[in-house]
This record gives C-alpha cells, structure tokens and sequence, in this order.
C-alpha cells in the first residue's frame, strides 16, 4: 500500500492542474474502462471520484482547506451529457462558490485528482484524505475502491 503524505500531495496540487474543462453547452460524463472495473471518467478518459464526507447533492471538499486544490470539483457550464454507459437520470448538477457548477452522480459531487496523469489512472481509489476516502463511481453511482 503506498504511504502518502499531505506535503507530497500539496506538492502535487502545485505542479498539476486536472483537466476539467468547463464546456459551454454541457460536459460528457462516460464510462470507462480501469483496472478497478468500469468507473466514470470525463471526456478525455480522467477517472472521476467521489468523497465520503460530501452530503447528497452537498460538496464538503470546498470547506475543507487545501481539500480543492489536490481533489478540484469536475466544474461545467450548460449541462452535463450522459455519454455511453452512463444513465442521464442519474446525472445532474449543484450551485458551487464563485457562480460554478459541479457535476453530480446519483447525487454525489464528483471531482478529479491533480495526481492522475493518464486516462484510467486509479492508483488514488480508496485513498483518505481531508478526513474522508475517494472512491470512484459505477454506472449504478455506488463507490468503487
């Protein structure tokens, strides 16, 4: 199991940036294949996560200092598109700071993680930090470790 530290997290945060773009017009949210099983990703293959200390519809991560800048909120303008796999009721949006949206999952914010690289990196699944765990997402919008 690796041992990471919160410096080497920040340190990461610092020299990486997630690649969430903000689509006008909406976001496709698909199902991909890991090494951890099918998981939702974003357009460009990025593996998309969840934290257990969010609420139903409700982001705790962006309270939480330094949580945002490691796990940033998979933000969108217009409205997020299910793309294959990926059931459209379950797929929805909320209100964050500063006037953003954030996709949500069966009511579950999603976010990325600066340390991902590659599309279907799933290295950090299971991982706690900001007092919770990240898990990534099945199409049924249940946690995956």
């Amino acid at each position: 199991m690796k041992v990471k530290t919160m410096v080497a997290l920040l340190a990461v945060a610092a020299s990486a940036s997630f690649a969430a773009p903000a689509l006008a017009g909406g976001t496709t949210v698909k199902l991909g294949r890991t090494a951890a099983g099918q998981l939702l990703e974003t357009n460009s293959g990025m593996t998309l996560y969840m934290f257990t200390r969010d609420g139903r519809n409700r982001d705790a991560c962006l309270t939480i200092s330094g949580c945002a800048q490691v796990w940033p909120p998979y933000t969108i303008n217009g409205k997020p598109t299910a793309g294959h796999g990926v059931k459209s009721s379950l797929l929805g949006s909320i209100r964050i700071s500063g006037g953003r949206h954030q996709v949500t999952y069966a009511g579950h914010p999603l976010y990325g993680y600066v340390g991902d690289s590659t599309a279907g990196d799933t290295g950090y699944l299971g991982f706690s930090s900001f007092g919770g765990t990240w898990f990534g997402v099945s199409a049924a919008g249940h946690a995956v470790r």
